[in-house]
């Protein structure tokens, strides 16, 4: 049985990692496309929001319809992979720099609410007292997945087509080899979507808190995946000279999300160990702290990027999905699935702000303090996770632990 379980954990997670390419295919290919054409920093922020408004708006769109009741999710999974690599492929019949790439972003961040969440639904079916763990383990999959278009755009050189072909190529092999998942247990039935429900995500007081410290989280964490590509190749391009600044920088922005992975699988075994509040106010501490020293690692020498890369890259994510399992532990039984879809829509809608605010913080502070304004989202969320670590509810999180 044990084999049996790791054997399909392990499949569900190389899928996650392939399918999730597609979602920063977008923003990888960025410095390709500046190379043949003029891309304002407008356009480039609403290729990467548009995922985010369409994972949105799949997220709802998926639980108002409760689609993983009516369909298989293995089923679910291969057609979102297969519609968002279609997707994501049609970019080369298209001007990049017209109207139609947002929109074709917007059907691949879409057709990602059939892939991650329902990865998660899937990778359910085998928990037991490990839940910290292996939902670490599918957000480490979508943290080695989104970094994974800056090593291929790297491998590609400064053609963006060779990423964009890659990464529609291994979504629609996730989507494929997803049939071969086979559920530990039979998948229980979530309760129906109720919006007017939402509104306890904000009234019921632990609720409110835990949301609050993954709204934090989010606050930082896309800003700084969409841009941290930019950012690396502005500061290479200071020091140390920027011969090779653009390849070096694709090379580090893929360690600084990659680490992530790490991160993520350390912080599930940690949580389901010291405690979710522990684990998540240690996480959003360091990475935001991290936001303030990028500011001074900016035209330093690569050695300090590096340090700085990996540091930031293993805490923005550790704690990210804790938040998932904290909202699913202090939940009413009956409407887990609305709570979580809350969290989620309510975190990718700041997920939006924050990525179209950075070129504007670029401008009037530069890349060195372009994040620096959002390290206040994990110190929120740090101060919100204390104030529930000291409720009484808290005692429901990870058997007690807290």
């Amino acid at each position: 049985m044990l084999n049996r379980k790791w054997r399909n954990v392990a499949l569900l997670t190389f899928c996650e990692v392939l399918a999730m390419t597609l979602w920063f295919s977008g923003s990888a290919i960025i410095p390709g496309l500046r190379q043949e054409m003029v891309l304002s920093d407008s356009q480039a922020a609403a290729m990467a929001s548009a995922v985010s408004f369409g994972f949105v708006a799949g997220t709802l769109l998926s639980a108002f319809f409760t689609l993983v009741d009516r369909v298989r999710p293995q089923t679910l999974f291969m057609f979102a992979a297969l519609t968002a690599a279609a997707a994501n492929l049609a970019t080369l019949a298209i001007d990049p720099a017209g109207p139609w790439m947002p929109v074709l972003r917007f059907i691949v961040g879409a057709c990602m609410a059939g892939v991650y969440p329902v990865g998660m639904v899937l990778v359910s079916s085998w928990t037991e007292k490990d839940r910290g763990f292996l939902v670490g383990l599918l957000v480490a999959a979508l943290t080695l997945g989104s970094g994974a278009p800056h090593l291929i755009d790297l491998f590609g050189g400064l053609d963006w087509r060779f990423t964009i072909i890659a990464s529609s190529s291994m979504a629609a092999v996730a989507g494929l080899l997803c049939q071969l998942f086979e559920p530990g247990r039979p998948f229980a039935k979530a309760a129906a979507f109720k919006p007017g429900q939402m509104l306890q995500a904000l009234t019921d007081p632990a609720l409110r808190l835990a949301n609050f410290g993954y709204f934090g989280h989010m606050v930082e964490l896309y800003a700084v995946w969409a841009w941290i590509g930019l950012f690396l190749a502005s500061s290479l391009a200071i020091y140390p000279g920027g011969e090779h600044a653009p390849e070096l920088a694709k090379l580090l922005a893929f360690t600084m999300i990659g680490s992530g992975a790490v991160g993520s699988i350390a912080g599930g075994f940690l949580a389901d160990r010291i405690g979710r509040t522990r684990l998540t106010i240690g996480a959003m501490a360091v990475s935001g702290v991290c936001c303030i020293l990028a500011g001074f690692a900016f035209g330093m020498p690569t050695y300090v990027l590096v340090i700085l890369c990996v540091v930031w890259g293993i805490s923005i994510i550790a704690d990210s999905a804790q938040f998932s399992a904290s909202v699913i532990e202090l939940s009413p039984p009956t409407y887990v699935g609305t709570m979580v879809t809350t969290q989620t829509c309510i975190g990718f809608v700041l997920t939006i702000a924050t990525i179209h605010a950075v070129p504007f913080l670029v401008d009037w502070l530069g890349w060195s303090g372009a994040f620096v304004p959002l390290a206040a989202g994990p110190f929120l969320g740090v101060l919100a996770m204390a104030k529930l670590r000291a409720m009484p509810d808290s005692v429901k999180l990870a058997h007690g632990r807290r």
